[in-house]
């Protein structure tokens, strides 16, 4: 499984999974006393959530996109996590911005507890997708997998 849908010689890639966005967010002690980034290049200025990625080791750069510019942020810390769940408890708890899925904190930021900047800079991505080789007879069992993960809007 993997975010979008760029296809490799060979194999079939089905969506199993709607579209993806990150957004940067901060709970409101965060920014008390704080300029509002304006820019993906503000976030210098700021105090940010690192994630480190278990694939490469190295921190994940932020994406951003608006129109036909696209940049990526290295941004700097003083705490790095490995997965999302422990960054949207600190970005909670006011140690920084966070880049985290939207759906992950679309309830805190619809109770005021988190505030998203950014967001004309945040762009949706290609949802989860399933790939496998391409087989002329693929086995049952595959195509009921498949099937049963398609995503129906």
């Amino acid at each position: 499984m993997r975010f979008g849908q760029e296809l490799a010689l060979d194999m079939i890639s089905v969506r199993i999974g709607p579209d993806v966005r990150n957004m940067v967010v901060g709970s409101k002690s965060y920014f008390a006393g704080r300029s509002t980034p304006r820019t993906p290049r503000d976030l210098t200025e700021h105090v940010c959530i690192n994630l480190r990625t278990s694939t490469y080791g190295s921190l994940y750069e932020w994406e951003f996109v608006k129109g036909k510019r696209a940049t990526n942020a290295r941004v700097d810390g003083t705490v790095t996590f490995n997965n999302a769940y422990d960054i949207f408890e600190a970005a909670k708890a006011g140690f920084g911005l966070a880049y985290l899925p939207e759906e992950m904190v679309r309830p805190q930021l619809l109770k005021g507890q988190l505030i998203s900047v950014l967001e004309d800079w945040c762009p949706v991505w290609p949802g989860f997708h399933l790939y496998y080789p391409n087989r002329r007879q693929p086995s049952r069992a595959m195509t009921l997998l498949v099937e049963a993960l398609r995503y129906r809007a």
